[in-house]
């Protein structure tokens, strides 16, 4: 069946991951979305990642995938015509340079949207597009920083660490990828396209909670702690006969009386040091370690058993072995095995969420550097074999 977006072209002009994992969004759900990328070189994703088997990055085939590749030289004027001409013919741009280089271009929204008044620019960048910041180079790193999470990510007695993936670009284009949503909606009844401004560290300070009032009005500042949430208990990491972990969260008043009743000690339920959610926060490291005493001489896969069949929510600390090897990720189609000409067939994420009538697909992996040229520019701009080839020489594409 079609995707929720079929009816959606994306031109897609970013690199890295900021603006090509809003592409990979849209493109899970139908967009046809056109990436151009630099001749000869392409997007430096298509070498990320510490294991390179044939000298590939296994990272590109998953934030490529459902996306068809043009080579296009943004820094000429040949090139910046044919971004034109594919402008006409798209309802939405997405980029993520830094704030100025389209109008240095001379592509700015004014000028891209006299030619397609629908036109729908997205633009992903460390600080936004306005403000005395906008100038600046900026990384996800950076902007997880002064969004907030670095600072509170990590052990209380350690420097901020990081989550292990690219948190801030990865939520910065899926704040970008909603917005898109937000502005073609718009445009049913507008006619018109508008800016979508997603700033990576706005995107991290979208997700910090309570942090802004907790500081104003109370005077309380968040901390790193590790893998408990304070006063919240409990709530933790606890370990296992075998040596490894598993996470329990009972932090509720009758999922603890149920995790009482599972350890055998029923008795704790009623103890006035736990009987109560601000009890049991104010007591948390002693109860934690009566947990793990307990936890500590059963083996996983017993816990998990008991833990669930008694109603008390846990689980294992899953690797991507574990993800492959669980029967509810296998069940619920959550990862999909693609077929690629080099590694034969590649196991990745499914498109979230799920829609009834509409879902998401992963069609194919992330194309050759300009595999789709002749489609886009010939199919569609109506250029000759002969203009394509003079392109070419040229450097343009």
């Amino acid at each position: 069946m079609d995707g929720a977006l079929s009816d959606i072209r994306v031109l897609e002009t970013g690199t890295l991951l900021a603006g090509p994992f809003c592409g990979q969004l849209l493109g899970d759900f139908g967009a046809e979305v056109i990436k151009l990328e630099d001749p000869g070189r392409g997007d430096p994703m298509r070498q990320w990642g510490r294991e390179k088997p044939h000298g590939q990055s296994l990272w590109w085939p998953v934030v490529a995938r459902n996306k068809k590749s043009v080579t296009c030289n943004l820094r000429s004027q040949a090139g910046q015509e044919l971004l034109r001409r594919l402008v006409v013919e798209s309802d939405v741009l997405l980029e993520n340079f830094r704030p100025g280089t389209l109008e240095r271009w001379g592509l700015g929204y004014d000028v891209l949207s006299a030619l397609n008044p629908r036109l729908i620019l997205v633009r992903v960048s460390g600080y936004g597009q306005t403000g005395p910041y906008s100038p600046r180079a900026g990384f996800g790193s950076i902007g997880e920083a002064m969004g907030g999470i670095r600072y509170v990510t990590g052990e209380p007695d350690r420097p901020p660490s990081r989550a292990g993936i690219s948190l801030g670009d990865s939520l910065a284009a899926t704040y970008a990828a909603y917005g898109t949503l937000a502005a073609l909606h718009a445009r049913e009844r507008s006619g018109r396209g508008q800016v979508v401004d997603s700033a990576i560290y706005e995107a991290v300070l979208a997700m910090m909670e309570s942090l802004l009032p907790e500081w104003s009005v109370t005077g309380y500042q968040r901390e790193r702690t590790g893998a408990i949430l304070p006063n919240v208990a409990p709530s933790n990491v606890y370990p296992t006969a075998e040596g490894g972990d598993i996470l329990i969260a009972a932090n509720q008043d009758t999922v603890f009386r149920r995790l009482a009743e599972i350890m055998g000690r029923p008795e704790l339920a009623d103890d006035p040091r736990y009987a109560s959610h601000g009890a049991r926060g104010a007591h948390q490291a002693e109860l934690d370690q009566l947990i793990a005493a307990w936890t500590a001489t059963h083996t996983a896969a017993d816990l998990l058993d008991r833990l669930h069949a008694g109603g008390v929510p846990a689980g294992g600390i899953y690797t991507a072995a574990d993800l492959l090897a669980d029967p509810h990720v296998a069940a619920r189609e959550a990862i999909v095995r693609v077929p690629h000409e080099r590694f034969g067939e590649l196991p990745m994420q499914a498109p979230v969420p799920k829609l009834s009538a509409t879902p998401g697909a992963v069609n194919w992996s992330g194309p050759e550097l300009g595999q789709h040229n002749d489609e886009v520019y010939g199919d569609l701009l109506g250029l000759s074999a002969e203009q394509r080839a003079a392109l070419r020489t040229d450097g343009v594409i």
